[in-house]
């Protein structure tokens, strides 16, 4: 396989510096060159065909939400990483980029850490997204070998929904949450992983948008019909019981595949507390969490829908899903919600209400 080709596009000389050491001791990463500005850049894509580009979003001249507005008009499918500050308008301008097309984040070391943390930072969290988004935009992948797809096994009313998500996971909410009616008759929880504060400012953007209240998670609230609950960074997000109603639980255990929220830990906990009465969607993201999840909700007789690959920026997550064997239904991202309507709609139609505490 090629080198992926990388072109940094970010104002400060130390930043570009940092990045392009950071990533040159990868095989698998090339420089394809830097760009100090907007402009710059989007004069040196045609030149240089980067398969990755990275865009800082504080830059003079054209800001980093300008320069994406014009590379998405130009270069829609080119993946785009943007290179954001861990602050809160940093994390503002972040989601507003997800939502504008860019394809990922990677947070800014902090000026306190050593330059050698700096650099293990950026390899970490960089890298891997460099080559997962290269890979997803090739147009020549081998066919993968699914398990067979399982019929629904229906016959349960739909008492919540568990969705998991990751990259390219925030504009996907944006695409199912708005699009829940008023009168939602079931609680929603959420993974999407995010850092603290990311998760936040993702709940107030959806709660603006959308019919249904949307609020960061917090320990010992009711789960109650119409009320949606993003997992808040840095911690699992659980539902248990107490006493006759069904509550949401905050931990800081060890992360589950290198992920903390962990969509295998929600999942886990729906499972249990609703047994059969669960219905779970898990749409793009790197990696394979939720699949774990997914075979406990699919054991306890629960519903799985999952987003296809065209319409994924990554088809990890909901690939690992399908490999499994465990998704009963797989949507294009704009049918996702109509498919959560339909099917929470017509369970309760036909099946008399039970409570939670007896659904398993």
């Amino acid at each position: 396989m090629l080198p992926v080709r990388i072109l940094i596009v970010d104002d400060s000389v130390v930043v570009r510096k940092l990045l392009c050491e950071a990533l040159a001791s990868s095989p698998e990463v090339e420089l394809a060159g830097t760009a100090s500005s907007g402009a710059i850049a989007l004069a040196k894509i045609p030149q240089l065909n980067p398969d990755v580009l990275t865009l800082d979003i504080e830059m003079p001249g054209l800001n980093g939400i300008q320069t994406l507005t014009e590379i998405r008009k130009l270069y829609p499918k080119l993946p785009v990483i943007m290179f954001s500050t861990l602050t809160e308008r940093g994390a503002a301008i972040t989601l507003e980029a997800l939502t504008l097309g860019a394809s990922d984040y990677v947070t800014k070391p902090s000026n306190s850490e050593s330059l050698a943390k700096a650099m293990e930072h950026v390899r970490k969290e960089l890298l891997a997204k460099i080559i997962c988004l290269a890979q997803q935009r090739s147009p020549v992948k081998p066919a993968p070998t699914f398990a067979p797809i399982r019929n629904n096994p229906g016959g349960h009313r739909i008492e919540i929904l568990a969705i998991g998500t990751s990259t390219g996971g925030p504009n996907a909410l944006h695409e199912v949450i708005p699009h829940l009616p008023e009168d939602f008759p079931v609680p929603v929880v959420i993974v999407q992983h995010m850092p603290p504060l990311f998760t936040r400012l993702l709940a107030e953007r959806l709660n603006s948008r959308s019919s249904l209240s949307v609020q960061e998670g917090e320990a010992g609230m009711p789960l109650k019909p119409g009320q949606v609950w993003i997992a808040p960074g840095n911690y699992h997000m659980t539902v248990e019981r107490k006493g006759t109603r069904t509550a949401l639980n905050l931990n800081q255990e060890p992360p589950e595949n290198s992920c903390r929220p962990a969509v295998d830990v929600l999942f886990r906990s729906v499972a249990q507390i609703y047994g059969p009465s669960v219905l779970a969607v898990v749409m793009t993201g790197m990696g394979s969490d939720g699949a774990r999840g997914a075979m406990h909700i699919r054991e306890a007789g629960g519903g799985i829908v999952v987003q296809d690959e065209t319409s994924s920026v990554v088809w990890g997550m909901p690939g690992a899903v399908v490999t499994a064997g465990v998704a009963d239904k797989v949507c294009p991202l704009p049918e996702i919600s109509q498919e959560i309507v339909r099917r929470v709609s017509f369970s309760r139609a036909r099946v008399p209400d039970v409570p939670a505490t007896q659904a398993k």
